[in-house]
């Protein structure tokens, strides 16, 4: 029906009737104008309603797509979840069972160190070197991935305590002194007496890292380890005459997988996971790390320590300041050593009978009182993992203790848990974690039978 064109008016039509006919006339010819304002306003060849339907239609597109991707966002989290809790649950275990797998590796590092106590000939000592550098390697890789692990996993929980920062450095120059000579260089070690306030083995492995980069990256010269006295702490420092460190690289170096330099010899078995770990370490205690090298001259790493302060103890007997050598501390003496393995009981008591001492070992508190037949000890050692059946080692302690008073304890465990060292140091005792490395073990035995402390 075509609104523009006019009705005919009706001959007979009234003034009035006439008026209203023109007036609706005009009406029309104005909506039939609009209705093409309208049409021509709308889509490229299309009409108002065809506008309308696109618009329909986009919508449903953008709802479903919509749909379509939270769907695949969903899916994305649920897959990550899955993966962070795979991760977790990987973390956890291998920080679970750390003990099981240090213990064979501690009884071998102990046979090992046994050996070397005992005069072989020229070819057997080359052997039982190869074999300690390869327990080692051993170590330092599992120690390695170990720490890793409990980072992840959030197990790893620091123990601060005040010590001296030469209980440490004095054990890690000796140590090292030898490793550096092995590869024809000189460590240089300056003592210092100051207090600090930190966790004791997660420090030694900072410091551990910085001096095994140290002897691994120097061709020839010296090591260097050492104190500053800052107002802000001690910033124990360890430094080299090697290739030194260019600025870009200083930052990655820090980074999982990443490597010093791009020279490795036969015996460099490391991850790349050495500095990483120091920094992770580094940041938990708290404690700023520092790197200044020159290249071809040199580095110098560093990790800064709060100040600490001792408790007021008791000043040295004159016995004590007099103390003989280490052998002459350490023959004779008369060591319990309490171990649920076997095979750790036979390498501690042919590394301490190697020494000199009078070793009795055990597997249990009634093995150990059907043996001892009431005779007493210079110094307990046990493990802190007794079984699960069997009390742990803090508990056999204070057995002992009770038929011993002032019985000096060392409790060695593969636990790192905070708590642990934390309960320890509370009723007294030493600890020390495994593998056992026997200049530790030798120094802590002469500091509890009052010899020179390390």
């Amino acid at each position: 029906m075509d609104l523009s064109r006019p009705r005919q008016t009706p001959d007979d039509a009234g003034p009035r009737e006439r008026e209203l006919l023109e007036e609706n006339a005009r009406l029309r010819r104005i909506a039939t104008a609009l209705m093409e304002r309208v049409e021509s306003a709308g889509v490229a060849g299309g009409a108002p309603y065809a506008a309308f339907e696109h618009a329909v239609l986009l919508a449903e597109q953008v709802r479903e797509r919509t749909e379509t991707l939270q769907r695949t966002l969903a899916e994305l989290h649920a897959a990550k979840a899955e993966a962070e809790a795979a991760n977790l649950s990987k973390t956890r275990f291998l920080a679970a069972v750390s003990h099981d797998l240090l213990q064979p590796l501690n009884a071998a590092r102990l046979f090992t160190s046994a050996l070397e106590e005992h005069p072989l000939p020229e070819p057997s000592t080359r052997l039982v070197g190869h074999i300690g550098r390869s327990l080692k390697d051993v170590e330092a890789l599992l120690g390695t991935l170990v720490d890793i692990s409990r980072l992840d996993a959030g197990v790893l929980e620091p123990d601060i305590a005040p010590f001296p920062v030469a209980r440490l450095l004095d054990v890690l120059a000796e140590e090292y002194r030898q490793m550096a000579a092995a590869r024809g260089l000189e460590l240089h070690y300056v003592g210092s007496g100051a207090v600090v306030a930190s966790d004791l083995a997660l420090l030694a492995r900072v410091v551990r890292n910085f001096l095994t980069n140290a002897i691994r990256h120097t061709a020839r010269g010296k090591i260097l380890l050492g104190c500053r006295r800052r107002p802000e702490g001690v910033e124990i420092l360890v430094g080299d005459s090697g290739p030194g460190i260019p600025e870009e690289q200083r930052e990655a170096i820090f980074q999982e997988f990443q490597r010093l330099g791009g020279n490795r010899d036969a015996e460099d078995r490391g991850l790349g996971l050495g500095l990483a770990i120091v920094d992770r370490i580094a940041g938990m205690l708290g404690h700023p790390l520092r790197l200044a090298s020159v290249p071809g001259r040199g580095s110098l790493f560093s990790v800064r320590v709060p100040h600490g302060r001792l408790p007021v103890t008791s000043p040295p007997s004159q016995a004590t300041a007099a103390s003989p050598g280490l052998g002459s501390v350490l023959e004779g003496a008369r060591i319990w050593v309490i171990d649920n393995d076997p095979g750790i009981c036979s390498g501690m008591a042919a590394l301490l009978e190697g020494w000199g001492c009078r070793a009795l070992t055990a597997t249990s508190l009634a093995d150990l009182e059907g043996k001892a037949a009431g005779a007493g000890a210079d110094v307990l050692l046990v493990d802190f993992h007794l079984g699960e059946e069997a009390p742990d080692g803090l508990a056999v302690a204070a057995r002992l203790r009770e038929r011993q008073p002032g019985l000096p304890v060392l409790v060695i465990t593969a636990n790192h848990d905070a708590a642990i060292k934390g309960l320890t140091r509370q009723l007294g005792y030493g600890c020390l974690l495994k593998p056992l490395k026997p200049l530790r073990l030798r120094m802590a035995l002469v500091d509890l039978l009052g010899g020179d402390s390390a």
